[in-house]
């Protein structure tokens, strides 16, 4: 038998040392800025490199440890098995306990339950329940007078006499930034102290139930009313720690605090950030708890659920959604959460259908037993890009809660305002970044649907923004203001044509046609494609004969010097001239009257709705 050769794979190919590697990109760059170029600026204040090495995990602190050990950057267990999340409005009790029955059997093993009424009862409770063995599933109450719920979910468990250990229970009672930070005021005249009083007698209520969680940290709205990765973490953080420090406050230990706590975070498609940010959360939490001393470390341990983004959905083209969702689950199973619900992709704009569950909950069904996701702890462990991110991600999230912890707490810092002002300011740049491009929300302000029209159910409230004055956090969607746009132009009863003028340079005549196609499609405006016009005249012929409202004349820079005025005298004003570009010729366009252009730097946005106004819409 020939002796196995032990030699390491690529042993005989020298070292290449950081020196060389910057030697050779510094050649490619031909004299440009490496930091300009290569280096990208996070819109959660930090900058990533180009590519990292060895060497960058030098000074990271949390490497080393393994899944289930201190301080749980790799995860609370040692394996990656996760819970799949569904949640069901309960109006009424026994549809919804029907409702239950049949996602349970179709591979949903945490359930939540929105209660919507106010005189919700113990019956209420049986008849939503029956069938359902509470041990063998994961249970959540969420919606109206929850600690009432509660209340009744204990008794039953007790009448029932479940084991302690077979209970698995939550509840989403969240004050602080259900409540407060999304209408700007407490639920009663008392400064909360009702509130909090409630919940520590509930936590003292289920201390011997290490399955209860009696908090729910929302953090998900943070998300959701545009802040960025790392104010949502540290915002989540800091109510977290709010809740601890006013359960203690009330007579409980840190470690049975602690175990009441569950946090609630959303994971957008910024995937390997998303998946860093529930690492660097584990890690944060772990030492937030670990400086109360708690008698067991596993009190230090953070139950995350994460819930993909509601903010980045679109109502054109929803099925998009479905490819969102499932980006948005890789990142959040692959970091480890304890469950994870994905939102039907027609979340957005309809009470979900039999169809958008199902396909919502395959996501997962396929992560865990087609892809194997849950045979793999911590696989991003390791990797020299996301060791990074997770350290520069609870680096400045860590700033952000020592500065929130240094005017007095989440409450105090809400109370005056710093956290409205910060998410609204993120979010007034990513609206701009949505207008102008720079962020792209497919099927809305890029790519969309040229053929779509919104269908007649869709409510004008799907697409509208609430009002975000005052002290409150506003949750809302990235495309709305697309959306609103097009909606109007489809209920318009008009039908606004763009007729594509290709003349001059082909090559460059077909790319800003396209360009210009996209463009205008945003706003639903029907486009007229050309492949080319073999002149001027033929080409104004067909548009004026199109009775398109605008044309737009796509052409090489070289081209429009001339072509743009011939275009202009023809149409003699019965269509809006656009030219395709910014070509160096622009001011003597403009000194003729020729006066809109459209290119890669336009806000998007605002020169749709002004050409919709010129027509009248």
């Amino acid at each position: 038998m020939a002796k196995t050769d032990q030699t390491k794979l690529f042993a005989e190919f020298p070292e290449v040392s950081t020196e060389k590697w910057e030697e050779v990109i510094a050649t490619d760059l031909k004299g440009a800025d490496y930091e300009r170029k290569l280096v990208w600026r996070t819109g959660e204040g930090f900058n990533v490199r180009p590519y990292y090495r060895a060497e960058n995990l030098a000074d990271l602190k949390f490497l080393g440890t393994q899944a289930g050990e201190f301080p749980y950057v790799r995860g609370v267990k040692n394996c990656n098995v996760w819970r799949i999340h569904q949640t069901l409005r309960v109006e009424c009790p026994k549809q919804a306990n029907a409702e239950a029955l049949k996602i349970l059997n179709a591979g949903v093993d945490s359930l939540e339950f929105e209660i919507t009424s106010h005189d919700f009862s113990a019956e209420d409770l049986d008849t939503l329940l029956a069938g359902i063995c509470i041990p063998a599933v994961e249970l959540t109450f969420s919606g109206k007078k929850i600690p009432h719920v509660a209340e009744f979910v204990l008794a039953k468990i007790e009448k029932e006499n479940i084991a302690a250990d077979d209970v698995h229970i939550n509840f989403n009672i969240d004050p602080i930034v259900k409540h407060l930070s999304v209408k700007g005021e407490w639920c009663e005249k008392c400064g909360g102290v009702k509130c909090f009083e409630k919940i520590a007698a509930l936590a003292e209520k289920t201390s011997a139930y290490k399955g209860i969680r009696v908090v729910t940290v929302n953090g998900n709205i943070f998300s959701n009313a545009g802040s960025t990765i790392v104010e949502e973490l540290a915002f989540t953080l800091a109510a977290g720690h709010e809740y601890l420090v006013r359960m203690t406050e009330k007579g409980l230990s840190i470690d049975d605090a602690a175990r009441k706590v569950r946090f609630s975070m959303a994971v957008t498609s910024n995937y390997f950030m998303e998946m860093a940010k529930f690492r660097a959360a584990r890690m944060l939490w772990a030492n937030i708890v670990k400086a109360y001393a708690p008698e067991k470390e596993c009190s230090c341990k953070m139950f995350a659920h994460a819930v993909t983004s509601a903010w980045n959905q679109t109502v054109y083209d929803p099925y998009v959604n479905m490819l969102r969702g499932t980006t948005e689950a890789m990142s959040a199973t692959i970091a480890g959460v304890h469950s994870l619900e994905v939102l039907p992709f027609d979340h957005a704009y309809e009470a979900p259908t039999e169809f958008s569950q199902r396909i919502a909950r395959n996501v997962e069904l396929l992560l865990k037993h087609e892809a194997h996701f849950d045979q793999v702890v911590d696989p991003a462990g390791g990797s020299y890009y996301i060791e990074n991110l997770t350290a520069s991600i609870a680096e400045e999230a860590w700033k952000l809660f020592l500065e929130i912890e240094a005017k007095g707490g989440y409450v105090k810092a809400f109370e005056e305002g710093f956290i409205v002002e910060r998410v609204k300011a993120s979010a007034a740049t990513k609206d701009k970044n949505i207008a102008t491009r720079r962020l792209t929300l497919l099927g809305a302000n890029q790519f969309p649907n040229f053929t779509e029209k919104a269908d007649a159910s869709l409510c004008e409230c799907s697409v509208e923004r609430a009002d975000g004055e005052g002290n409150k956090l506003t949750p809302y969607r990235g495309a709305m203001a697309f959306e609103q746009m097009r909606l109007n132009v489809d209920r318009s009863g008009r039908e606004p044509k763009a007729f594509m003028l290709t003349c001059g340079n082909l090559a460059m005549a077909r790319a800003r046609a396209q360009f210009s196609c996209n463009f205008f499609a945003c706003a639903g405006i029907r486009v007229i494609d050309n492949t080319f016009f073999k002149n001027i005249e033929e080409g104004v012929k067909a548009a004026l004969e199109s009775k398109a409202e605008i044309v737009v004349v796509c052409a090489s820079d070289d081209d429009y010097a001339e072509a743009a005025p011939k275009v202009k005298e023809l149409l003699g004003g019965k269509a809006i001239l656009v030219v395709a570009g910014a070509p160096a010729c622009a001011p003597e366009l403009e000194a003729q009257g020729i006066t809109n252009f459209i290119n890669v730097k336009s806000n998007v946005l605002e020169t749709l709705k002004f050409y919709l106004q010129e027509m009248g819409i």
